[in-house]
């Protein structure tokens, strides 16, 4: 029987250690893993090559030049998860919100500012949520994101946003929500993993700035919330992080490529179950 090849997407000097249980895991399985990393420059014929008999491709990249990888070999015919559609509304912050909205999924009050930083400043008056949040509709790991207490603040904050590029780009505005960052991790359908994110040197509780993790339950409210934010987003291996404003649980984004290590002991789990869900979706295509 011909060996199952799948392609893996990756980005650094080196494999880090999702890479190196991936390629153990997929040699016990008899899985051909072909690498790709995404910061090397590959010659467009010699990658086409490269991939001849893969159908399918996992994303396990971030780094914004992977999207161009992926739509690259969508546009030759081959299935990646998760695919460039799922960036469409993952990446974009303020589509996200207004998805949210239209399928009544709660999430944090937000408002799109104008490029004007005067009638930005009209816009947050009248939107009046203090502190505000203050950040890129694009970015990850808590990158451009500032907070506001007060409009004086804002305005020193909508500039410095503003000034780290050549091009002003679009920002929204957010309700602040005191709360600890609550992420979700799913694998096909099925939740796989909580991690409480908590940072009590600062506000921001996204991954890299959270101090601790803890594990918490998934209540009957919140694994309804997750299955209609997985019908929407159509991500098959994502993580949802959610706040909390008094008992209500509130979305603040889903992540395609979700990190694997908030628990060093079940990194290799969730890297299984992604296999055996690659190994699923691979077999489908074949037949």
């Amino acid at each position: 029987m011909k060996k199952l090849v799948i392609g893996y997407l990756w980005s650094g000097n080196k494999p880090g250690k999702d890479e190196k249980i991936f390629l153990k895991l997929a040699k016990e399985k008899g899985i051909k893993l072909i690498m790709i990393n995404t910061i090397k420059d590959i010659d467009e014929n010699a990658l086409e090559k490269k991939l001849k008999g893969c159908k399918l491709v996992f994303n396990n990249t971030a780094e914004d030049c992977a999207l161009e990888y992926v739509k690259t070999l969508e546009e030759w015919g081959k299935k990646v998860i998760d695919s460039s559609e799922s960036y469409y509304y993952t990446e974009d912050k303020w589509l996200f919100f207004l998805k949210c909205r239209e399928n009544r999924i709660p999430t944090p009050d937000t408002i799109l500012l104008c490029e004007n930083i005067n009638f930005a400043k009209k816009e947050l008056k009248k939107f009046n949520r203090w502190p505000v949040i203050l950040k890129r509709v694009e970015g990850t790991c808590g990158e451009f994101v500032k907070m506001a207490q007060n409009m004086k603040e804002a305005d020193r904050a909508l500039k410095k946003l503003w000034k780290k590029s050549v091009e002003k780009q679009p920002l929204i505005a957010q309700e602040f929500i005191d709360s600890p960052s609550y992420r979700v991790t799913l694998i096909g359908r099925k939740i796989v993993q909580t991690a409480l994110k908590q940072n009590k040197s600062g506000w921001k509780a996204t991954g890299i700035y959270a101090k601790k993790f803890d594990k918490f339950k998934v209540n009957h409210k919140l694994k309804k919330l997750v299955k209609k934010i997985r019908k929407v987003s159509k991500i098959k291996v994502c993580g949802i992080d959610f706040v909390k404003k008094g008992k209500k649980w509130l979305v603040l984004e889903v992540n395609a490529q979700p990190a694997f290590d908030f628990f060093e002991d079940e990194r290799e789990k969730l890297i299984c179950l992604t296999l055996k869900l690659l190994i699923k979706e691979a077999k489908k295509i074949r037949r």
